[in-house]
């Protein structure tokens, strides 16, 4: 299911999961994983315990489905989040 994706890209959706204002449906639609497949590549690709951690997390978080968030919070990110550059792992071999 997750196969597809690239290296790069898993690691933006793993990115996604862990922002708090990034919804579900935006990982649906920016890379076509349901929520559960979200949780399985998060369950095979962290440690457990960041996987645990996680999980604990996005338990009842409002801002993590679109349904449920207010109405006023219009995007994925924090305004206060900074730019992530795209090969920022490549310089840290």
């Amino acid at each position: 299911m997750f196969n597809r994706l690239t290296e790069s890209e898993i690691d933006r959706v793993i990115e996604m999961g862990w922002e708090d204002r990034t919804p579900f449906e935006a990982i649906l639609y920016q890379f076509g994983l349901q929520e559960k497949e979200v949780i399985q590549l998060m369950q095979k690709e962290l440690k457990k315990s960041s996987f645990i951690l996680w999980r604990k997390r996005m338990a009842g978080r409002t801002t993590k489905h679109k349904m449920l968030r207010n109405e006023k919070v219009k995007r994925f990110k924090c305004s206060r989040q900074r730019g992530i550059s795209s090969n920022k792992i490549s310089k840290r071999l």
